[in-house]
């Protein structure tokens, strides 16, 4: 059974990313029923703290050194959550922005799974390599300002280019974004948007 994978980021379960995410998973279910969809919470899935036995196997990675047993358990756990993204067809990433960039549960997830030998190599001669196979990715990004039409008021939205890097970095190129703002101030225009970007996700999810 084909699979796509949500990776759920925002704590809120009535946020503007989980939303937009609903309206398009809602759309996909009917145009695939066969498809299995796998939802990573974030902020309620186990996510391994990068610190101690996890830190130290990274490096041990790095330098070419074998796992203890105790970093050899700890790794296993990024490795089971690298798989669930790596057996994937499709992915979803439905996040909020924060501080101009993404939550820290996010970024911890891309800490966890850009691993040497697991999500990347290196190679002397020709630098870094990612090692996952592309597949198609849409990332819905609810923020308070509006980032889409410029109205930004001199904010820099670092959440999209930091997304698209690093899921370049591990071989993810097809990414789309699709994004939901302002989702704060007066009402007609947080509508306005919403309305906008629930419509894209409807019509995209119908040929994802």
């Amino acid at each position: 059974m084909p699979k796509l994978l949500h990776l759920a980021c925002s704590p809120r379960p009535d946020s503007e990313s989980a939303a937009g995410a609903r309206v398009f998973l809602d759309r996909f279910r009917q145009a695939r029923p066969e498809w299995d969809i796998d939802v990573m919470d974030l902020w309620r899935d186990s996510l391994p703290e990068f610190t101690g036995a996890l830190l130290e196997a990274k490096y041990a990675r790095i330098n070419g050194r074998a796992f203890t047993d105790a970093e050899r358990d700890r790794f296993a756990v990024a490795e089971r959550i690298a798989v669930r993204f790596a057996l994937a067809e499709r992915v979803v990433i439905s996040t909020p922005m924060w501080n101009f960039g993404i939550p820290y549960k996010l970024k911890q997830w891309f800490d966890i799974v850009i691993q040497p030998g697991l999500t990347f190599r290196f190679d002397p001669s020709q630098g870094y390599l990612p090692l996952l196979k592309d597949r198609p990715t849409l990332v819905i990004l609810a923020s308070g300002g509006d980032f889409a039409t410029g109205m930004n008021r001199g904010r820099t939205d670092m959440a999209t280019p930091y997304l698209r890097e690093a899921l370049r970095f591990i071989g993810v190129k097809d990414v789309r974004f699709v994004p939901i703002g302002p989702t704060t101030g007066p009402v007609e225009p947080v509508r306005l948007a919403r309305e906008n970007a629930h419509r894209r996700l409807a019509e995209m999810a119908g040929r994802f």
